[in-house]
């Protein structure tokens, strides 16, 4: 029997369509550099890999990614949720949150923004579009390098619900026996 449905506030429908795990966006522009927080952001196409995310004009992240084209989308598990947390309540106008939250710079391959040590998985993107930046401040970026630790398989990431809780991916679910379609 399926459970009754209620009516819901609208602006609370993020709790169920969060499309991914809560990434640590790093960015550079000269010398200066900056980590946010996003729980928002889609796969766009495969090939080349296309990723499509919201940052805030208001965000201290938006101008330099807006100046540099550049940034690198880190994947965090569970052990940094209270790190998340903290940066994506501060402002790197104010604060350098690699120094304020026990973060690791590390180079990167092809773009000047910098990995994060400690996340599972760390994407060097560059700008693909900018056609949506100004009236939605949506970007479509290009991943041009993965970095990506061995293990594990599955990494405990962290998904945003609002309201100061996350949900944690849990048991993995296989059904490759129905995916016929060969890509």
């Amino acid at each position: 029997m399926a459970a009754k449905k209620h009516d819901f506030p609208v602006a609370q429908i993020r709790r169920f369509l969060e499309p991914g795990p809560v990434v640590l966006v790093s960015s550079r522009h000269g010398d200066r550099t900056d980590i946010m927080t996003m729980g928002w952001h889609t796969v766009m196409e495969f090939s080349p890999s296309l990723v499509g995310c919201v940052i805030s004009s208001a965000n201290h992240s938006f101008g330099l990614v807006r100046e540099s084209g550049e940034c690198v989308i880190n994947v965090p598990t569970a052990k940094l949720t209270d790190v998340a947390a903290k940066i994506g309540n501060s402002s790197g106008a104010e604060v350098d949150k690699f120094a304020a939250f026990g973060l690791t710079a590390e180079p990167a391959q092809l773009v000047s923004a910098p990995l994060i040590r400690e996340c599972h998985a760390s994407f060097e993107c560059r700008l693909f579009d900018d056609a949506l930046v100004e009236r939605y401040n949506f970007f479509v970026f290009e991943v041009v390098k993965a970095h990506v630790a061995r293990s594990p398989k599955h990494p405990q990431t962290l998904h945003y619900t609002g309201d100061g809780v996350f949900m944690l991916a849990g048991k993995t679910v296989r059904r490759k026996a129905l995916f016929t379609k060969v890509s």
